[in-house]
Formats: structure tokens, C-alpha cells, sequence
């Protein structure tokens, strides 16, 4: 039996994921990235898109929107700034919110208010596009 890689997601609001994986493909700041068990240790930003782990015939996948990677002896540790299971996403929901995040950015009545609605707008862009 092949060896497996211990794999944690962990985000501000909860531990999302903590498994034993073939291989975890991440969306690292200079590109994707897949790590097995006995990858060399190193340390990289993410950027937004889908987090791929694969075990056996089994594949979860899960958005993150920036954040951390670390690789070390003991396994993949992803220390994202938002994430989210795919399967979690309601396209039609996310469609709706989305629009009504474009209404907010259109009818921002100052700048400040204008560039926290344009945040939740692209956040929201990125969840759609990782769909």
C-alpha cells in the first residue's frame, strides 16, 4: 500500500477538512501545485480556486480564496482566508447574490462603502468561476 498524505484545511471560521489523501492539488500564488506523501518541505501563498484531493477513486473538492500552504514532514496543512465545499454551492443562490452585490457597488453612496461591496462582489465572482 502506497503511502498517504495528511492533509488539513483550516479556515478563521472551522477545521474544514483534516483526511489522509493520494494527492491534494492546490492553487498556489505562482501556479498549481500537487503534493504526495514525501513531497519536500516549502511554504507559498494561495491564490483564489479549487482545492482537488484525491483518495483512491474518491475526490473532494473545495474552494479557498487565498491564504497559506505548508508542506512539511508531517503531512499538507492549507491555512485559507475563506473555504468552501463545492458541493455546498447553490448555483442559482450564487447568481442571485451576485447580482445583488453588482446593485450594491452601482449604488454605493461613498467610496469606502463602494470598495468593501466591490470585495464581496469578487469573492463571489471567484466562488462562480471556481463552479
Amino acid at each position: 500500500m502506497a503511502d498517504k498524505l495528511h492533509f488539513e484545511l483550516v479556515s478563521p471560521e472551522r477545521l474544514l477538512m483534516s483526511a489522509d489523501a493520494d494527492m491534494v492539488t492546490v492553487p498556489g500564488a505562482e501556479g498549481d501545485f500537487g503534493v504526495m506523501a514525501g513531497h519536500a518541505p516549502f511554504m507559498t501563498t494561495l491564490r483564489p480556486g479549487v482545492v482537488d484531493v484525491q483518495d483512491g477513486r474518491e475526490e473532494t473538492r473545495l474552494f479557498v480564496r487565498g491564504g497559506f500552504a505548508e508542506v512539511n514532514a508531517e503531512g499538507l496543512t492549507l491555512l485559507a482566508e475563506h473555504s468552501v465545499p463545492l458541493d455546498e454551492l447553490d448555483s442559482a443562490a450564487l447568481d442571485q447574490e451576485i447580482q445583488n452585490a453588482q446593485e450594491d457597488v452601482d449604488d454605493a453612496a461613498s467610496d469606502a462603502a463602494r470598495s468593501r461591496a466591490e470585495v464581496k462582489l469578487n469573492h463571489l465572482k471567484q466562488l462562480r468561476d471556481a463552479l
